[in-house]
């Protein structure tokens, strides 16, 4: 009895090593195709854009519009309301952060809807005749004659 015991546990940790396996392999072959590895890729480099876009509207376009606006210093406007503090001058950095992001987003994909349409409009060369078709290119030419 013990015997058969051992031995149904066995079988059963083969099978879950071989499903354990297969899983393992299955999210192998996921992570690795293309647009998975794409996605990873555009994800890191849009936070780098993200941190470069903050610093450009934190560090430049703010000061410069609190210049233009009487020496206002955006990243400090804030609306006390009982004991919650409301600041909106923040949130004004964040719309010129998201309209600048936006805004680059909008080129890019300008630029490769553009290089998309000039790949279309140019058409693809007529392909050469098979063989069969010269040959009876040339029996309706005989026959012409």
């Amino acid at each position: 009895m013990l015997e058969q015991m051992f031995t149904f546990i066995g079988k059963y940790l083969i099978i879950l090593k071989i499903k354990t396996m297969s899983v393992v392999k299955e999210f192998k072959e996921f992570a690795m195709k293309g647009n998975v590895v794409d996605l990873a890729v555009g994800v890191v480099i849009g936070g780098a854009f993200g941190g470069i876009v903050g610093s450009l509207v934190g560090d430049i376009i703010m000061p410069v519009i609190g210049v233009l606006t009487g020496g206002v210093d955006f990243s400090g406007l804030a609306v006390k309301v009982g004991e919650a503090n409301i600041a909106y001058g923040k949130f004004i950095q964040a719309v010129f952060s998201f309209i600048i992001i936006a805004f680059a987003l909008f080129m890019i994909i300008k630029a490769m809807n553009s290089a998309k349409k000039e790949e279309a409009a140019a058409p693809a060369p007529p392909a050469e005749p098979s063989a069969q078709e010269k040959l009876l290119m040339e029996i309706r030419d005989a026959l012409k004659k």
